[in-house]
């Protein structure tokens, strides 16, 4: 298909009839299957923790050996993460986001047949680029087939599906590893590869991003279509576009370079959005990823007990994405975000206070930091396309990815360094609480809100 500069008439024409499109049956369906993709993408990521122990023993694994199998997944989400928004913003939101499901369900076909560890830490890595790929470009699509009223509440409801995945996960492996093994799990993960027949015929591409890049035919065929399904979910004829701001000046039909990240308003939008991605997944799953091997190895709980206990911190970070999906319109992304990273930081400074004594002490303030990281974490899907134009909307929201990945790598590996150091576990949530200490300063003073405000209007 050829690509022209795209027309701004065009694309403020499209802005305004998405935004005018109330809410209907086709907004939901289109974010459930959307979400079911994203829920499985989610459900995979931690499956590797709560095999981990089962792994290590079957294989004799060394304190190393566990640590590359918990960070190689990650290390490919960042890569991941990294080519998807390049990739997305030159050939479409909707073929990227198919293209990981499929990696992903063959990702888990061959961890379940892996003989040996290299094998599986090659296919974990495989299955990380695809994970890391899909959750930031689903934000985008989101996002953009969003109006700017309540778009906290649309985007939020479909990224609750992110941490519903998480604890289904969880729960999922704390029954199915000890009765059927770690490898039976992975088998399971891989049958949603299904999924991507649905995407293919089922969602449209994003209007915003046809428009972007110059296809305004087809942005205005797909737009058309659109209407036409929220009419028949409505019964209702649809109100007249009203003027959107933004969109001044004049671009091209190519993407954004990265150095467009750091021009302008956009520079310090990126700064903070990067600290804030980092300090709050380095902090979770620091936190969530050793959950499993502290109950066996620290209290010698059995393993069944352990991944069950570990789930409380899982079903508490439900509970915070969805107070967060709840709140964020009304409190705003940069309250919202301070209260997330600020409540990280009590809950896991109490537990190096208390030094973690007792498992019961684990389960509360663990689930505690939990809720209070996921509600941080959440947001951050809602409030990174929101500071970022359509031409590169998903390269934003995939570095925003990159560092993510990077807080995912980087927690596991400072908690098993404050371990292996002999401090104690009191020390491994003061060193964590310190991080996000800092995160929280520079949220509450340096983050821009953008609540109420359309797409355009935010980034023109």
């Amino acid at each position: 298909m050829s690509i022209s500069a795209p027309d701004h008439t065009v694309q403020h024409d499209i802005a305004a009839r998405l935004e005018r499109l109330p809410m209907s049956r086709w907004h939901v369906s289109i974010r459930l299957i959307i979400g079911v993709v994203t829920f499985f993408e989610a459900f995979d990521q931690l499956l590797i923790a709560f095999s981990l122990p089962e792994i290590t023993r079957e294989w004799g694994l060394s304190a190393a050996g566990a640590t590359a199998t918990l960070t190689v997944g990650s290390i490919g989400m960042l890569v991941g993460a990294l080519a998807s928004g390049w990739l997305a913003d030159r050939i479409g939101r909707v073929r990227v986001i198919t293209l990981c499901v499929v990696v992903t369900a063959l990702g888990n076909l061959g961890m379940a047949l892996s003989p040996a560890l290299l094998p599986l830490l090659i296919m974990r890595f495989v299955q990380g680029l695809a994970i890391g790929g899909e959750v930031p470009t689903a934000a985008s699509y989101i996002a953009e087939l969003s109006r700017a009223k309540k778009r906290g509440r649309f985007v939020l409801m479909y990224e609750v599906v992110f941490p519903a995945g998480l604890t289904v996960g969880a729960l999922a492996s704390a029954w199915i590893v000890p009765n059927w093994g770690w490898r039976a799990l992975f088998l399971i993960a891989a049958v949603p590869g299904i999924a991507a027949f649905f995407l293919q015929r089922k969602v449209p591409e994003s209007p915003r991003w046809l428009a972007a890049r110059g296809q305004n035919d087809k942005a205005r065929e797909v737009m058309s279509q659109i209407e036409s399904k929220v009419r028949a979910s409505t019964g209702a004829d649809l109100p007249a576009p009203a003027p959107v701001a933004g969109l001044v000046g004049t671009g091209s039909a190519s993407n954004g370079a990265l150095r467009d990240l750091f021009t302008g308003r956009y520079r310090r939008r990126t700064l903070v959005v990067w600290t804030i991605w980092f300090v709050g997944y380095l902090a979770n799953y620091g936190l969530t990823s050793w959950l499993p091997t502290l109950y066996k190895q620290v209290f010698h709980l059995p393993i069944g007990t352990a991944l069950w206990y570990s789930t409380f911190a899982s079903v508490a970070g439900l509970a915070g994405c969805v107070l967060a999906a709840l709140t964020i319109d009304r409190l705003g992304r940069r309250v919202v975000l301070s209260i997330g990273l600020g409540g990280t930081t009590v809950a896991l400074g109490v537990l190096a206070l208390l030094g973690v004594t007792s498992v019961g002490q684990l389960v509360v303030f663990s689930a505690f930091a939990a809720m209070f990281s996921f509600t941080a974490n959440i947001s951050l899907y809602l409030y990174t396309p929101e500071l970022y134009p359509t031409r590169n909307r998903a390269l934003g929201c995939s570095m925003g990815g990159v560092f993510n990945r990077l807080g995912i790598i980087t927690g596991p590996i400072v908690v098993a360094m404050v371990l292996s150091s002999g401090a104690g576990l009191s020390a491994v949530f003061a060193s964590i609480a310190a991080i996000t200490l800092v995160g929280t300063m520079i949220t509450a003073a340096f983050a821009e809100e953008t609540k109420g405000r359309t797409l355009e209007e935010l980034s023109p």
